[in-house]
């Protein structure tokens, strides 16, 4: 069955790590689901490019934190905070492509 990561979780969001990158947390809503979440590797590099239009050298990292049932992202930021051009300063409104992700979670 086909689940929106938003069934999964309870926080998506996103931030400035610094001027250069954008640091995305996906926080589940339970240590079941974020197990599934992170054993099947659904949060990849391969998803992250797509999702977000970028070459694989332009993500920072992604970290499975397990105390927190939490996935952080961090990824090189298309342009500067506060650079002309740029349109979201603190990049709080970066984590938008993470909520189309589908899950195919077991009956």
């Amino acid at each position: 069955m086909k689940k929106s990561i938003t069934e999964l979780t309870n926080i998506i969001r996103s931030k400035n790590s610094g001027p250069y990158e954008l640091t995305m947390d996906l926080m589940f809503n339970s240590k079941e689901n974020y197990e599934f979440v992170s054993r099947n590797r659904i949060i990849n590099e391969d998803l992250i490019c797509r999702l977000y239009r970028i070459p694989r050298e332009n993500i920072v990292g992604i970290v499975h934190f397990e105390p927190a049932h939490a996935i952080k992202v961090t990824i090189v930021r298309p342009i500067c905070s506060g650079d002309l051009g740029e349109t979201d300063v603190y990049g709080a409104q970066q984590h938008a492509p993470l909520l189309d992700i589908l899950v195919d979670m077991p009956d």
